[in-house]
């Protein structure tokens, strides 16, 4: 089904052939805002965070001229066919994507390679972008649902790089140069830590031929990346003032890593718990039998060498402590009471065809195969993922919550008055 190659510098390319006019293309990085102040060789956990808010800078400004372009001709490039560019930064990834007609596939990974290898971090257009990173960084200040995701996470790994915030500090932002972020670029941002992903109808031989010409002339070279300090989970239970109609609360803990051999059994729990279901066990036991609030979910985000579960609810701030009670009450019994074999199989074929349903959207596929080969260097298949989910025991799924939710490793954040 996945196709792949490596060109001679090391870059990877995956191919999901689909029969679409449409064509889902990017490219993965490995950097993220882990690697924000961590050159290769230096402490990274005792970082003075000098850095926070660079490689999502950096996401942003690859879109502010090359020394072929100019910003309006990058913009251009993709939309002026009817297409779509884009880009994202998590903790561990950047990530530039399109979405276009196969025919304009060429100009789409000609863009690509151009921004990344070419980007000339124009001075006037970087302190234009200053301002509006500033102003998204206002925006999720005004936001506590998404707020509280940021402070958690910084509770969660403090003194750790991936306590840093993705988008950083506005002092940081505005201190930013465009020497800074060369030299930023030209250290971590290395070939070898990169990956091709294309889902649509691309003959690979072509696909491949693309990436000589545009990806190839580049040479790789070491990466000033370090990832070496081991992150520690720190337990708390913290109350913020704040003067919002809805409590925000976060409870969460330590999950399994990218690599854990207990991850797919966690993303299982998690999608029973608080997955986007209505039939999830938080739904039913919080919103639908007391109408206690509108949003609940858990997230699982496993990283490279540690992973997070968390589970968020706006309330009332009357029936606070009762949801806390209740969402604990709903993991001790994760913990206490196995699935019985057809709770087990109801759970499994729900998350099969939720599977199925989102790799039907081209460009969830691509996006997901490229991660997955920036970890693995390898894509399971559907149905491989779909075995290793029907391979998953009630016995698993009870000693990964016995393991996971104890009392004691559980932490708290709460935003309300």
């Amino acid at each position: 089904m996945y196709q792949y190659h490596t060109l001679g510098n090391g870059i990877r390319i995956i191919l999901s052939h689909t029969p679409s006019r449409v064509v889902y293309s990017g490219v993965y990085i490995n950097v993220g805002s882990r690697d924000d102040c961590a050159p290769k060789g230096a402490n990274v956990a005792s970082s003075d965070g000098a850095g926070e808010g660079m490689a999502h800078f950096i996401e942003h400004s690859l879109f502010k001229g090359t020394s072929h372009r100019r910003p309006h001709h990058i913009l251009n490039r993709i939309d002026g066919v009817g297409g779509e560019l884009n880009a994202f930064t998590t903790k561990e990834e950047t990530a530039l994507y399109a979405t276009s007609l196969a025919e304009h596939l060429p100009r789409c990974l000609e863009l690509f390679a151009d921004i990344l290898f070419h980007s000339t971090f124009p001075e006037a257009e970087i302190e234009k972008e200053k301002d509006v990173v500033l102003e998204e960084i206002n925006s999720y200040s005004d936001s506590p649902a998404e707020l509280i995701y940021d402070q958690f996470e910084e509770l969660a790994y403090e003194g750790h790089p991936l306590a840093h915030n993705i988008l950083g500090t506005k002092r940081n932002v505005r201190r930013f140069t465009p020497e800074r972020l060369r030299r930023h670029l030209q250290q971590c941002y290395v070939p070898s830590r990169m990956v091709v992903t294309v889902a649509g109808d691309v003959r690979f031989d072509r696909l491949v031929r693309l990436c000589e010409r545009y990806f190839g002339p580049v040479a790789d070279r070491p990466a000033a990346v370090d990832r070496s300090a081991k992150p520690s989970f720190h337990v708390f239970d913290r109350h913020f003032n704040r003067h919002t109609h809805q409590a925000h609360f976060l409870l969460g803990c330590e999950a399994p890593d990218v690599y854990h051999r207990d991850k797919t059994a966690f993303t299982l729990l998690n999608n029973i718990l608080g997955g986007p279901a209505m039939n999830s066990r938080l739904n039913v036991a919080i919103r639908e039998r007391y109408g206690f609030c509108y949003t609940i979910e858990s997230q699982y985000v496993p990283f490279s060498d540690t992973g997070l579960f968390y589970l968020y609810a706006g309330v009332d701030p009357g029936a606070q402590q009762r949801v806390v009670d209740l969402v604990r009450r709903e993991l001790q019994h994760m913990a206490d009471t196995p699935l019985t074999e057809r709770q087990l199989r109801q759970a499994q074929r729900q998350f099969i065809g939720q599977m199925a349903i989102n790799n039907d959207l081209g460009l969830n596929e691509m996006q997901s195969i490229g991660k997955a080969c920036l970890n693995f260097d390898h894509v399971d298949t559907l149905e491989e993922m779909n075995a290793d989910i029907m391979n998953v025991t009630a016995a698993d799924l009870q000693r990964v919550a016995q393991e996971r939710f104890l009392p004691d490793r559980i932490s708290t954040l709460v935003y309300g008055n």
